[in-house]
């Protein structure tokens, strides 16, 4: 949107000359190119598809907490978000390059991939602040400088019909035996790849309407998905992933040997993922997080459960700081996350949320099928990604004191069997009960994963419980959604007003205001 308003200003501001014949050339910068290969746009669009873990999108879905002032809080006193109009203008840009490269105008892999782009970022910047600029966005050739507003419910279908035509475009391309997409960091340029992961995130946009299935068409695509697997590829395992990859060069992980002397004990675990672990005794909680050296002075050992204990996120920044410094609470698992520059996949669509996904769509009855065996499989997927297998397991942290790179070990026997049939894991049906049992391994399995989805689940459905006190300030509130940008309230007033109008019946643009989507 930045992007839109930017040339609208522009366009003003050349309205005060004689005439816009100079218009290209006040905008255009000299040191930058004007046409570059569509592979190359593509690569940039791919990059802002990541969303890095151990970032505000996981701390706010309560995995994490901070506990020392410099690096922030936990505090939800939201303001403005930032917009991806600039990646939308990109997409277009990539598909108008690959026309003049030689694409066919309606069929290549870049428009094929374009669709599945739009939806994507249209969804995510509607799931943080409602209604947008769609339709007339992008429209200054036919002098549209302040374009209105779609209703979120609008941009919802059009994503569906987006990803729906992607999937067809891309088969139609596969059949054809296409292989003039370049530039693909996710999938080394494979088709099929990316067509089982639009298939999967549309499996996503639908979950995302479970409170709206009596004003949208949810269940029939659904079943619709569920039913022909044939044109509706889906993943089919932790391989199928759309997952980035970090290097020791330029694309490091974010917590990485680099950083460990600033923020390795400044970031501590959270109460609400920490406990959620323990409570079903989850042998991943060995690896996410360090035993508390509290409770191991007090004979607990690495490998009991109780001696891994998470912060209240809403606690007070001062208490939390002091409980810290006297080793109240476990720390992030440094081994895994500090040792080296890699680390893990961070994963946007995966196997393990369309499991899940799968499963609760089941559960609510859109479509037949076993709703247990899909939970299952994404409990185990999730497994399977920390390569936790059934056996004895070795794991590592870092004692107190000690430097990096001097781990202690201890081992654990591990019976994934054991955990599925434990009372408090097995499928309970599908029933309310079941259904929580779903949102909350989906919310163990989306740990550092998937940027807001977490976050969005919660806001959803109300599980898990997030913690609110004091140190959330917001009123003890956890928010619905973020302030539009303030470049929207300064040039584009009138269609600003009438949306928060239309969605929230006054002009306030209000974090607390729920979205139509969870109303």
């Amino acid at each position: 949107m930045k992007n839109i308003l930017k040339y609208s200003l522009l366009i003003l501001a050349c309205i005060g000359f004689n005439s816009c014949q100079n218009f290209d050339e006040l905008s255009e910068n000299p040191n930058n190119p004007v046409q570059v290969p569509a592979s190359l746009v593509f690569t940039k669009v791919c990059s802002d598809l990541n969303e890095n873990p151990w970032s505000g999108a996981h701390q706010y879905a309560q995995y994490w907490c901070i506990n020392y002032e410099y690096y922030g809080n936990q505090n939800y006193n939201w303001t403005s978000t930032g917009l991806n109009y600039g990646t939308i203008n990109d997409i277009l840009k990539m598909e108008e390059e690959a026309i003049r490269g030689g694409a066919d105008a309606k069929l290549n892999p870049y428009a094929a991939l374009g669709k599945f782009f739009r939806a994507y970022f249209y969804v995510n910047m509607s799931q943080r602040v409602g209604d947008l600029p769609l339709s007339e966005a992008f429209k200054i050739d036919q002098k549209i400088l302040t374009p209105k507003y779609d209703s979120q419910k609008d941009i919802f279908v059009q994503a569906l019909k987006w990803l729906d035509e992607s999937n067809n475009d891309l088969a139609s391309l596969i059949a054809a035996g296409d292989r003039t997409l370049s530039g693909d960091i996710y999938f080394g340029n494979d088709l099929s790849k990316w067509q089982r992961a639009v298939n999967a995130y549309r499996l996503r946009v639908l979950i995302s309407l479970s409170k709206r299935e009596s004003e949208v068409d949810i269940k029939s695509q659904f079943a619709q998905i569920l039913g022909n697997s044939t044109k509706y590829p889906l993943f089919t395992g932790n391989g199928d992933n759309l997952a980035f990859t970090y290097n020791n060069v330029v694309n490091k992980y974010p917590t990485n040997p680099d950083n460990f002397g600033f923020n390795a004990t400044r970031y501590n675990m959270a109460e609400t993922y920490i406990k959620t672990l323990t409570d079903l005794k989850d042998p991943r909680v060995f690896l996410v997080a360090e035993p508390a050296d509290s409770m191991l002075r007090t004979g607990l050992k690495p490998s009991d459960f109780g001696a891994y204990l998470g912060a209240p996120s809403g606690e007070s920044l001062a208490d939390m700081s002091y409980k810290a410094t006297l080793d109240l609470y476990s720390y992030i698992n440094r081994s895994r996350y500090y040792s080296n520059y890699t680390a893990e996949k961070n994963i946007m669509i995966g196997y393990i949320e369309q499991c899940f996904n799968i499963a609760e769509g089941l559960n609510r009855g859109w479509a037949s099928g076993d709703a247990a065996d899909y939970y299952q499989k994404g409990i185990k997927a999730s497994m399977e990604f920390y390569d936790l297998k059934s056996g004895l397991n070795t794991f590592y942290y870092l004692p107190r004191g000690k430097k990096l790179g001097e781990y202690a070990s201890f081992q654990v026997d591990v019976n994934v069997d054991n955990y599925l049939n434990q009372a408090s894991v097995k499928y309970k049906g599908n029933n309310v009960d079941g259904l929580n049992q779903i949102l909350t391994q989906k919310y163990l399995g989306f740990f550092q994963h998937s940027g807001w989805e977490a976050f969005y689940n919660q806001r959803r459905t109300g599980i898990p419980v997030f913690n609110v006190g004091p140190g959330n300030t917001n009123g003890q509130r956890i928010p619905q959604r973020w302030q539009y940008p303030n470049s929207e309230r300064t040039v584009n007033t009138k269609n600003w007003e009438d949306a928060l109008a239309k969605q929230f019946g006054n002009k306030n643009d209000d974090i607390n205001s729920a979205l139509w989507i969870v109303k």
